[in-house]
């Protein structure tokens, strides 16, 4: 099995942080220190020039690139390697007073002052041209510097523009999708409160001045956000490859950020990298959050099928949070471990410094104000990277999933924007959590997070929920999947809309489901917050909550019963046979025990299980990577007790040596790292 290394010039663990030396030029002493600082504490990769454009161009067409130099070289002779950004999220104040056009326009047609950051127009030519010079330049001058590892292309994309030059661009993105007016206005259903169109000149951005009840405009605004923003950051990438096109790119997304489709985004990038900064509570909790942190971990690693990178957490606290907790001791090596078990094959850092000032000076970091390593927190990371330099041969290495969760930026817009069922919040991404991925989070199984139009090859089981919005052309090749042997689960609100959000005709489920899962959705009963029905299955009785379908089979198999309200001995839940595979219907949501007894039967069906043979408490989880010869496994409790647990594989510590088999226990927050042949 082949290794994906993020720069096979360096096949290890990357450990470091956000370095920010540009703040720091008048304290020499403070430069110098840091060097010493990065090899006491196992660091090996420094990310620099994030926000540095006004160091780096402090007037028009001047550059300096000193303190650029020494930070390199000096991170170099200090045996680490550099990740080196493109100065794009924070522009100098000089362009913004001479170029107002860079400035964003804000959907109330306000237009930002210079200030913040991430605040530029995408589409201004002027920003283009000025990016695209200084990233030349950045790469003409260290494209070839042995220390180079990776571009990190700007930093954290988001947000919307409103200005002139983006409407007419999302008219001109319009105009290329649909071709002519009128096939747009019978997408978008416009006849509807007399807002047809004749002109695409005549169409403005969704906003609560103006349009903001039609959900074809407003799913076709979030695309065409998604593709300017891509469009852009390949602007960027452009001028680094043009000079030096081995290096590999990426740019930091936020998880489940709603404002973009990752997707999109992600296929421009050689490696994916993300920042996570969970809210760790030291209670309960802490075990949901650990499995909902895990689900993005899996998204990443599914963008490209490869390990991630994981570019920003804190070894410490955050400062933007509304209670910014310190991590418990031993929590900040199972946070960062954790993401090593899902796919990353780094821990960095925001930020390896504190800042004297300004935003971020309370902002946790591996350097403390204090300025020395007799702090906790330097020593946790310390003893971190003295771990993640035993681990040389997982890195590179895949994980294997024989379960895909399916996660749609534009189901997720269309949902957000359809009004009807609950209105404040219809718990997409929760759901998939709760009722589904959490299931296999806790016996240990490897998910994939994937997109309606990802390869559903080599899944046993592919998990659809609230598929709302669906593209003919997705519907068959899902039918496909199944047809072809496949099993497929989905719920509630499946294929209701095509992808522009226009209801199917002739009964739900549309897009060619209907005869997959041969049941017909006549209605859909919302329910009060504090409202149930009963649900009941060969006399076991569960809980419906939020939304219950009413189903009628078209020869699929009845599996649960509704068993209170008017629709009492109706079908919940049906199975049918679709050519040589299952599709599997689930018409309410639950509380999630129906959810994860269906699970255990499917898993049974499908051969789903671990790559950890033992039992796993509750609290207590095994993910798998492999190089095809070995499985690494990483055992991990979530708790403040003591967990036991017990194989009957013999395995080895893989950063001991050490045999472990028969009993295994695992100290509160431990996390431990074993193999065996495949």
């Amino acid at each position: 099995m082949e290794k994906k290394f993020i720069n096979k010039a360096y096949p290890h663990m990357l450990h470091g942080g956000d370095y920010n030396p540009d703040q720091w030029q008048d304290y020499p002493e403070v430069l110098s220190e840091d060097m010493r600082l990065m090899q006491l504490s196992n660091c090996n990769a420094m990310s620099v020039g994030i926000f540095a454009w006004a160091a780096l161009e402090p007037e028009e067409g001047k550059y300096d690139f000193s303190f650029l130099d020494k930070a390199i070289n000096d991170v170099y002779a200090a045996g680490g390697r550099i990740v080196l950004a493109t100065p794009s999220g924070a522009r100098p104040v000089w362009m913004s007073k001479k170029y107002p056009e860079v400035l964003r326009t804000n959907v109330d047609h306000s237009v930002n002052t210079h200030g913040n950051r991430h605040n530029h127009c995408f589409t201004s030519p002027v920003y283009r041209e000025k990016i695209a010079a200084i990233n030349k330049k950045l790469a003409e001058r260290y494209g070839n510097h042995p220390a180079v590892l990776v571009w990190h292309i700007s930093n954290e994309y988001g947000g919307e523009c409103h200005c002139d030059l983006c409407k007419a661009a999302f008219r001109k993105w319009l105009k290329e999708k649909y071709g002519t007016i009128e096939a747009l206005n019978k997408q978008w259903w416009n006849a509807f409160w007399a807002h047809t169109f004749s002109s695409f000149e005549q169409i403005d951005p969704p906003s609560w001045l103006g349009e903001s009840s039609t959900p074809g405009l407003d799913i076709d605004w979030r695309r065409f956000v998604t593709y300017q923003t891509t469009d852009f950051m390949k602007h960027e990438i452009a001028a680094i490859r043009e000079v030096c096109p081995n290096i590999p790119v990426t740019t930091n997304l936020m998880g489940f950020f709603r404002d973009i489709d990752y997707r999109k985004l992600a296929k421009e990038l050689d490696v994916v990298s993300w920042d996570n900064y969970p809210a760790w509570r030291d209670d309960s909790s802490d075990v949901n959050l650990a499995s909902s942190t895990a689900m993005i971990h899996d998204l990443n690693r599914s963008l490209r099928q490869r390990p991630f990178m994981l570019m920003e957490s804190t070894p410490s606290h955050v400062n933007w949070h509304q209670y910014n907790k310190l991590k418990r001791p031993g929590v900040h090596a199972l946070s960062s471990l954790q993401a090593v078990a899902h796919g990353s094959d780094t821990v960095q850092y925001f930020q390896w410094r504190k800042s004297r000032g300004s935003a971020e000076q309370f902002h946790g970091a591996v350097v403390d104000h204090v300025g020395h390593e007799n702090t906790r927190v330097f020593r946790d990371v310390t003893d971190l990277g003295a771990r993640l330099k035993k681990l040389d041969e997982i890195v590179g290495t895949p994980t294997e999933a024989k379960v895909a969760i399916v996660y749609d930026w534009n189901v997720g817009w269309a949902l957000d924007k359809a009004q009807g069922f609950q209105n404040n919040d219809k718990r997409y991404r929760s759901t998939l959590h709760d009722n589904y991925y959490k299931y296999f989070w806790k016996k240990g199984i490897n998910v994939d997070i994937i997109g309606l139009d990802d390869s559903f090859d080599g899944y046993s089981l592919v998990i659809a929920p609230m598929l709302f919005a669906i593209s003919e052309e997705q519907g068959e090749r899902l039918a496909k999947y199944v047809e072809q042997g496949g099993t497929l689960l989905c719920t509630y609100m499946t294929a209701m809309v095509n992808e522009n959000t226009l209801c199917y005709l002739g009964g739900f489920p549309g897009a060619g489901l209907r005869k997959v899962f041969g049941i017909w959705n006549e209605d859909i009963d919302t329910l009060f917050p504090n409202e149930t029905q009963k649900i009941s299955v060969s006399g076991t009785e569960y809980v419906a909550k939020d939304y219950c379908e009413i189903i009628h089979p078209e020869g699929a198999e009845v599996i649960a019963t509704y068993d209170s309200d008017f629709y009492k001995g109706e079908a919940a839940a049906t199975v049918n046979s679709y050519g040589e595979g299952k599709a599997y219907y689930v018409a309410f949501r639950d509380d999630s025990a129906y959810s994860y007894m269906l699970l255990d039967k499917l898993s049974k069906e499908t051969g789903l299980c671990s790559d950890f043979d033992g039992e796993l408490p509750e609290g207590v989880t095994a993910h798998s990577r492999t190089d095809g010869e070995n499985i690494f496994v990483f055992l991990q409790n979530f708790t403040k007790c003591e967990k036991k647990t017990s194989s009957e594989y013999k395995w080895i510590n893989v950063e001991s040596g050490d045999a472990v088999d028969g009993d295994i226990a695992l100290a509160p927050y431990e996390t431990l790292i074993i193999k065996r042949t495949k």
